[in-house]
């Protein structure tokens, strides 16, 4: 709470804290960005516009939500305005997502790391509406109620999203998991 209240009262952001809020949501961004469009190159691009509009209109965060919620609207609008773009709607190939480093033996990274892009694999397979959902509940742990906000639907529909994003993942991983014989 102490965090909105902060955020609610700025008018305007000096360097320093600016790059302090870069730097602790940066990577945050980046990822919910890339997570959309499938594409590096465009979630540098929609992370930089983020940051942008956040330090022209940081005057406009009234703290009915978390900052984390209003940034992540941001990264959405600006998202789903690039991908309805001309140029976006070119045929793109899915990137690798690469898991930070954690401090287990080598053998498990690598056996965590597999078993993460594969998963990531089949995420990124959804269509966007349970994509989406997903991500800000698994990954972001954001609460029902505030992925409603970012996404601007009723809870009910996050909760059925979130539903049939479970199942079709599940269904899509029993399916790869056949197909190789595992």
């Amino acid at each position: 709470m102490q965090e909105q209240e902060h955020w609610k009262h700025m008018a305007s952001l000096n360097k320093e804290t600016f790059r302090a809020l870069m730097t602790e949501y940066g990577q945050e961004v980046w990822n919910y960005a890339f997570l959309i469009t499938k594409r590096a190159d465009l979630a540098d691009d929609i992370s930089q516009d983020v940051f942008l509009k956040v330090y022209q209109n940081i005057g406009t965060f009234r703290g009915e939500s978390s900052f984390k919620t209003w940034l992540f609207s941001i990264t959405r609008n600006t998202a789903i305005n690039y991908r309805r773009s001309a140029f976006i709607r070119k045929v793109t190939l899915v990137e690798w997502i690469v898991r930070p480093d954690t401090h287990n033996s080598a053998e498990d990274e690598a056996m965590e790391l597999c078993l993460a892009e594969d998963i990531w694999q089949v995420v990124l397979k959804l269509p966007i509406a349970y994509r989406e959902v997903l991500i800000l509940d698994a990954k972001y742990e954001l609460t029902n109620k505030e992925i409603a906000e970012v996404l601007g639907i009723s809870q009910g529909t996050v909760k059925s999203r979130l539903s049939r994003a479970r199942s079709k993942v599940t269904k899509m991983w029993r399916e790869r998991e056949t197909l190789e014989g595992v």
